[in-house]
């Protein structure tokens, strides 16, 4: 593997998350949660652009039809790319005010995957305790219809699934575990949990990335680095990371085998360490799974 390199020199984020890797048009998306901005770049040619929302914004997707997904604090809404206006789709969380959009995936089906979390971010982007586990878990079909599927989840990160579709991945930060679930792709439907990892010294779990031999590289908030988890759960490999909050990885580039990594700042502050939010990116030696486009 290669060195770990500064995607953008320039860019910090207070907490970077959510990559995702658009393999039709060589584009990486991600968004800075706390700084209400969702980025888009081309590494081809070095185009890139931003769009800045009035909340929260945890995840920005394509559609198979044109345009845009984001996934902002209070629900789901299309965006227009050239205008930046943005049109309410639905609210997976709507019955739970007090909770906050944060890990969300676009399965291999297209269905839209969301997660949620008590809301952590005060008026004035400050960090707030999380104090419950009021996270949920929903699907969400092209149409717009919502199916609840978890509950009761401190921080809602990881959502995976295995190359043959029968296996699905999420996790709770809280927990600092990660489960395997059954999964019916013809349905969409998970079941039947299992630990897949637990806690580890090495950080708390956040955002993953799954390549093509069925591996997780797994971003470790706090613990300045990536564990490679095998397919049976055992630890592979450990990538150390010049930032000490790594938040999630995505495989791009035109062989998929640059893993971008996502990185916070947030309660960072004096440390000394000017990398802390940057997006950073390293060479691997196995290509990563392709990511889907939204359907609807």
């Amino acid at each position: 593997m290669s060195k770990v390199k500064t995607v953008l020199p320039n860019l910090r984020c207070t907490l970077g998350e959510g990559p995702h890797w658009d393999v039709e048009d060589g584009v990486l998306y991600w968004v800075d949660i706390v700084g209400k901005t969702a980025f888009a770049l081309r590494p081809s040619d070095g185009g890139s652009r931003s769009w800045t929302f009035n909340q929260p914004v945890s995840a920005i997707v394509p559609r198979t039809i044109g345009g845009l997904l984001v996934a902002l604090a209070d629900g789901l809404a299309f965006l227009d790319a050239e205008s930046g206006q943005t049109t309410p789709f639905v609210a997976p969380d709507a019955d739970h005010p007090g909770n906050r959009s944060n890990e969300a995936r676009v399965d291999p089906a297209g269905r839209f995957w969301h997660g949620s979390m008590q809301n952590n971010i005060g008026p004035n982007g400050e960090d707030l305790p999380v104090t419950v586990s009021t996270g949920t878990l929903n699907r969400v079909e092209p149409n717009g219809d919502i199916k609840r599927f978890v509950a009761d989840i401190g921080i809602s990160n990881t959502l995976l699934w295995s190359a043959n579709g029968t296996k699905m991945f999420f996790g709770d930060t809280i927990r600092n575990t990660l489960d395997v679930y059954d999964f019916d792709m013809a349905t969409g439907v998970p079941s039947n949990p299992k630990l897949f990892f637990g806690p580890h010294a090495r950080g708390n779990m956040d955002g993953s990335a799954m390549d093509a031999d069925g591996y997780i590289w797994n971003a470790r908030w706090g613990g300045s680095c990536l564990i490679r988890f095998a397919p049976d759960g055992s630890v592979d490999r450990i990538v150390e990371l010049p930032v000490t909050q790594p938040t999630s990885c995505v495989f791009g580039g035109p062989d998929l085998k640059t893993l971008y990594i996502t990185s916070a700042s947030v309660g960072l502050d004096g440390n000394g360490n000017d990398l802390e939010g940057a997006l950073l990116s390293i060479e691997t030696d196995v290509a990563g799974q392709v990511c889907t486009r939204f359907a609807g």
